[in-house]
């Protein structure tokens, strides 16, 4: 009789779900590299996302109204100032703020988050010009 117990157990138990493929599979570094918690969250509130795209979105409806108003040569001539002053840098090693920018899209005269918190981009720390210079002609 206890023959017969061990054949009702081992026929009831799937080797299927004890294998490597199946429930106590781990995670195969080779194939899929490394987990990375950051690519596994979601927006924290539902308006970041908004925020992050605020710029772009109210470009686009600047551009769809300058369109509709002005016809299109205004956007079209606008987009190529933006992109004019996009090229415009100082060096490398000293923080450019862009205030060309500012004036064609009407924020020189708005305080924003960047204005009173002051972004760490602003530091007063400055990075060694010729390591910078190097690096950005790719001599290094």
């Amino acid at each position: 009789n206890s023959r017969g117990t061990a054949s009702l157990l081992k026929d009831s138990i799937s080797f299927t779900d004890v294998s490597a493929s199946g429930l106590f599979e781990g995670h195969d570094l080779l194939r899929r590299g490394f987990t990375s918690v950051k690519n596994e969250l979601l927006p924290s509130h539902p308006l970041e996302l908004t925020e992050k795209n605020f710029q772009l979105n109210q470009d686009k409806t600047n551009f769809a109204t300058l369109r509709n108003i002005q016809g299109i040569h205004a956007p079209l001539k606008l987009q190529m100032e933006f992109r004019a002053v996009k090229q415009v840098q100082r060096l490398p090693f000293l923080y450019s703020s862009n205030m060309a920018m500012d004036i064609l899209r009407g924020n020189d005269e708005c305080i924003g988050f960047e204005d009173i918190l002051n972004d760490p981009s602003q530091s007063e720390v400055m990075g060694e010009p010729h390591m910078m210079m190097e690096h950005k002609l790719g001599l290094l």
